[in-house]
């Protein structure tokens, strides 16, 4: 074959130019094309900001188009809002159905096809290799990092999610699901996220009113979302015992949860990274026990019943909230546990040992002569925690349960769940916090949902937590000294069901939206938030 080329003629030389012409000017409108609809996150919907999302074409991309520049990106809209985003140049990422999502670790397979089914993606297990479009979820993160945490990469056009435990690579889809929602585009870049607080809650009052298993695994869902993971279940009171028992199965009410109901709502919980946190209080708000045991109600010196307490000089009493207490502790399988100890009616009154001398007397036989109904009142919160103890739970108690001035001090290793500054035996948070207990705030003036408004309550507003509330307030209005901070594990924001009636459960879900979005932002990240509250909402209308 020789070297040299043969020459073409005129006429075709100018043929062909003008077809390379055409198809240049083609290629360039199509890559503007591109370029427009990546810059508006595919939909034209605004970034966290007001802007435009911002996306880039500086990595590859699954089909090759012209060289260009695009905007830096921007964090990604979601509630909580992520703690740190470094802005790249690239055109994002947005889920498809021929889409893969893998994992480098068969202990993130849940999460993996949970966050396929939720994008429409091909949830395709392990794999080795890489392709455009994929969403890798890996655990890696180093030792000593919060297992909440994760790191979130949109570059490529891929996604990978990584972080050292299972709960930081699910919170970190939660951000990629909202990123993507509606069909916008997970920005170009780097998120880099963890907690502020690693107790975030939702305690629910099923004892004074039912509510279903559905609308319960619907709030669990909706908790998953917005990175909660706690879900409390107060499901005995004067008014109900709402969960299948049986060692008593004489306490139950007649609407109540079974255990198969209540194994699926945990196992759901499970799958969102949620404990759930069970309470059975006592020695008060125990009516739907002592209903059907009158002989364990506490009566005063002229024979008169006090509502909900059980007469805690009674060795009956101890035996069967025990009992019940080994039973709940074989069904919620979480590390945590309420014992409540609020409320009880017998401290209320001028002189308790005149009013109850069966207590006075008691107290003097387990503690010496100079043993009160107060000291009483404590053993026994002892000794239930001596019954969780044993089951390897870490255990909280609310804070008028932590009686002053006895010689018998609660058990060390018992949380405060400080709710109230109003009731008898309710004490400053500092007087909690200065010898070094740990609290979890669940400050009544912000976030208690009490149905029916009773006393002085009025349904909590998610704006007046979004811009009043910090974990820092625990009582009232004014925040502790910020040297506690450490010591306030966090927050739970509570439906209580004073007067059960007084909404629906759609009711509830409706009312409590906001709020709980608000509570979410600010104990994923306690500083001021960038974005007002009418931009706040805006969002979570959207997202949340």
């Amino acid at each position: 074959m020789s070297q040299h080329r043969r020459r073409v003629p005129a006429q075709k030389v100018k043929r062909r130019r003008a077809v390379v012409v055409t198809a240049f000017a083609a290629t360039v409108a199509l890559g503007l094309g591109v370029g427009v609809w990546a810059s508006t996150g595919g939909n034209g919907t605004a970034g966290p900001s007001g802007g435009r999302a911002a996306v880039s074409a500086d990595s590859p991309s699954a089909t090759p188009s012209p060289s260009r520049s695009y905007a830096l990106s921007e964090a990604p809209a979601t509630v909580p809002a992520v703690r740190t985003h470094t802005a790249a140049r690239g055109p994002g990422w947005r889920p498809a159905r021929d889409h893969r999502v893998v994992v480098a670790d068969p202990k993130l397979a849940a999460d993996g096809k949970l966050i396929a089914a939720e994008l429409g993606m091909t949830y395709a297990g392990q794999k080795g290799d890489e392709r455009t479009g994929d969403l890798r979820l890996a655990l890696g993160g180093g030792s000593g990092a919060d297992p909440e945490s994760y790191t979130m990469t949109v570059s490529g056009g891929r996604v990978n999610i990584s972080g050292p435990a299972a709960p930081g690579v699910f919170y970190g889809t939660r951000t990629l699901k909202q990123a993507v929602h509606g069909g916008a585009t997970a920005p170009e870049g780097v998120v880099r996220d963890a907690p502020a607080k690693p107790v975030r809650g939702f305690m629910l009052d099923i004892a004074r009113k039912n509510f279903t298993a559905s609308w319960i695994e619907d709030r669990v869902r909706e908790l998953g979302d917005l990175k909660y993971n706690e879900l409390g279940l107060h499901f005995s009171d004067d008014q109900g015992f709402r969960i299948q028992s049986d060692t008593h199965p004489e306490i139950v009410s007649k609407e109540h949860l079974s255990k198969a109901q209540v194994r699926k709502i945990i196992a759901l919980a499970d799958s969102r990274h949620i404990t759930v946190v069970p309470e059975i209080d006592s020695p008060g708000h125990l009516g739907a026990v002592i209903a059907a045991h009158p002989d364990l109600q506490l009566r005063n010196t002229r024979g008169v019943a006090t509502r909900g307490a059980v007469d805690i000089s009674k060795p009956a009493a101890a035996h069967i909230v025990d009992d019940l207490l080994n039973e709940f502790a074989g069904l919620f399988p979480g590390k945590q546990w309420n014992l409540g100890g609020d409320e009880y009616q017998a401290l209320t009154v001028p002189d308790p040992a005149a009013s109850f001398p069966q207590l006075a007397s008691a107290a003097r036989e387990a503690y010496g002569s100079g043993g009160t109904v107060s000291d009483l009142a404590t053993g026994w919160l002892n000794d239930r925690a001596d019954t969780i103890r044993a089951h390897d739970r870490t255990m909280r108690a609310w804070n008028d349960g932590f009686l002053k001035g006895t010689s018998v001090q609660p058990a060390e290793d018992l949380r405060v769940a400080y709710w109230t500054g109003k009731e008898i035996g309710a004490r400053q948070p500092v007087e909690y916090l200065s010898t070094g207990r740990k609290l979890i705030n669940y400050n009544d003036e912000y976030l208690y949902y009490v149905l029916g408004q009773p006393n002085t309550f009025v349904y909590p507003t998610g704006q007046r937590i979004y811009e009043q509330w910090t974990p820092l307030v625990v009582r009232g209005t004014t925040p502790v000294p910020a040297k506690y901070d450490g010591q306030i594990l966090g927050g739970t924001f509570a439906v209580w069901c004073d007067l059960a009636n007084s909404q629906t459960q759609d009711q509830v879900a409706a009312g409590i939206r906001m709020p709980l979005a608000a509570t979410a932002q600010k104990l994923w990240d306690s500083g001021r938030p960038a974005l007002s509250w009418t931009e706040f909402k805006a969002l979570a209308g959207r997202v949340a």
